[in-house]
């Protein structure tokens, strides 16, 4: 069984870095989830400092960002910030800092767009969307309260995101401090989730696309609800395989490791018994709650339920895709799948 290889004791205290690498700093800000924290990234740019990813938007973050600043910025100052993709931990605060040091924010067009058009979703201009899909997915009337709560989410977790950008895209390279570190875009679990890869230094930031041991959500989402997001992430994980063996993973979440290859295969092999688990529930004509329910067996959170029913939908529609399984909607409107 694969066991990631954690080449560090302990993680960075709030407003703190552990240098993992030369002139590469780990530093990790909380998160009011079941998921408690992210590790974000310093680059030693020369004459200044490159900033990977963010934190979300709360007073606690930003204090610890002021600790950073008084810590690191005050001889060499902040120059650039580059931001891995759309979720709120990862550029929940890149409004703040890019004003707070005058610095430009570098991210993936879909990613920036994508941010932007949720930050501006409300119930009046959403809810109905985000109503018939989950409603299409077999969630009923008692849930209603909780589908309600997540429509504008996502502009409460974030500062406004910048209104300009530079972009970066696949195989772009980016010189850093003078070292290259080329882009590595993976999908699935964001539509354009840019990874940093430096040769020099055999490290990849992999941010969430590449976790040592939970697996990154892939989900179906309301704003594209026919998506097969499973598909384009375990396509995109090939782009890893050529990389070495003994690469230093710097993840989002959990700590730093080796094993990358091991890592890989481990995730692959994870979705294909995943597969044939949800194909096992659709012998009789199921909904994505029905099969939510028999792929996880624990007590789920609100948060929690929306991850997994995404992430169920993701394995129904990528079996669809594959002609194992059909999709139909029934007369309530309820989309149902069921074992060819």
């Amino acid at each position: 069984m694969y066991k990631p290889d954690y080449p560090f004791d302990g993680e960075p205290n709030a407003g703190e870095t552990i240098e993992v690498a030369p002139s590469v700093h780990w530093l990790r800000m909380p998160l009011p989830f079941k998921l408690d924290h992210i590790n974000l990234w310093l680059l030693d740019d020369d004459d200044g400092w490159t900033i990977v990813d963010t934190g979300i938007a709360t007073d606690e973050v930003k204090e610890n960002w002021k600790r950073i600043d008084n810590r690191y910025f005050q001889n060499k100052p902040a120059k650039r910030l580059i931001v891995t993709h759309f979720h709120p931990d990862h550029v929940g605060l890149a409004g703040w800092l890019s004003e707070r040091f005058g610095v430009p924010m570098w991210m993936p067009l879909t990613e920036w767009a994508l941010g932007r058009m949720l930050s501006l979703d409300t119930t009046e201009t959403i809810g109905a969307n985000y109503h018939k899909f989950y409603r299409a997915a077999g969630f009923d009337d008692s849930t209603t309260e909780m589908i309600k709560a997540r429509v504008g989410r996502y502009s409460e977790l974030i500062s406004p995101i910048p209104n300009t950008f530079t972009r970066v895209a696949d195989d772009d390279e980016i010189n850093i401090g003078g070292r290259r570190w080329r882009v590595i875009v993976g999908t699935g679990h964001a539509p354009e989730h840019a990874c940093l890869y430096c040769q020099e230094l055999g490290i990849l930031i992999s941010g969430d696309q590449i976790l040592p041991r939970i697996s990154p959500n892939i989900s179906v989402s309301p704003h594209e609800p026919d998506a097969d997001p499973l598909r384009q992430f375990l396509s995109s994980l090939e782009k890893f395989r050529p990389l070495p063996h003994d690469t230093l993973v710097l993840p989002s979440h959990d700590w730093p490791f080796h094993g990358l290859q091991g890592r890989v295969d481990d995730l692959v092999q994870h979705h294909l018994e995943r597969l044939e688990e949800t194909f096992a529930c659709c012998h009789q004509p199921v909904t994505g709650v029905d099969v939510l329910r028999r792929l996880f067996d624990r007590e789920l959170d609100d948060h929690q339920v929306f991850f997994a029913i995404g992430e169920t939908l993701a394995h129904l529609h990528y079996l669809v895709g594959e002609d194992r399984v059909k999709r139909y909607t029934d007369e309530d409107h309820v989309h149902r799948f069921y074992a060819l």
